[in-house]
């Protein structure tokens, strides 16, 4: 099995989240997806979860 290399993994999941409603996925800071100021760039959405590491 291979190892997993950190600064792939960082490169991949750091600041990544996914827009509930498109499934866009982009690189936000934490802090504005919990204020809530953040929003997709493809339709506009609110809600966002984190990626999932496969």
């Amino acid at each position: 099995m291979a190892t997993k290399i950190p600064a792939a993994q960082n490169r991949l999941y750091k600041n990544a989240f996914v827009c509930k409603v498109c499934k866009h996925k982009m690189k936000l800071e934490p802090q504005k997806i919990l204020t809530g100021k953040a929003r997709c760039r493809k339709c506009g959405g609110k809600d966002f979860r984190p990626v999932r590491k496969k």
